[in-house]
């Protein structure tokens, strides 16, 4: 690896279904995964208290479900027209 950024901060690749709101998600996703990794880390080697990683934890899980929502993910996940566009 020559950017230590792709070290710290490794992608997995994306196996879904290839549309740009999904590929946001699995993006905004990792990057989740990323941080929560961190906050726990700090907390168990004592850098911050367990209150503050829940607060920390808690806002990135609100801002991880206002992503989901406002890329539509979840609400029709293969894309097939409903009834009403028939």
């Amino acid at each position: 690896m020559t950017n230590k950024d792709d070290f710290i901060y490794p992608r997995g690749r994306y196996y879904g279904q290839v549309r740009p709101e999904n590929l946001l998600f699995n993006a905004n996703l990792q990057e989740f995964s990323q941080k929560i990794s961190l906050i726990c880390n700090l907390e168990t080697n004592g850098k911050i208290p367990p209150q503050e990683a829940y607060k920390q934890i808690k806002a990135l899980w609100k801002q991880l479900k206002r992503a989901k929502k406002q890329l539509g993910i979840g609400e029709d996940p293969f894309g097939q027209p409903s009834s009403d566009e028939e």
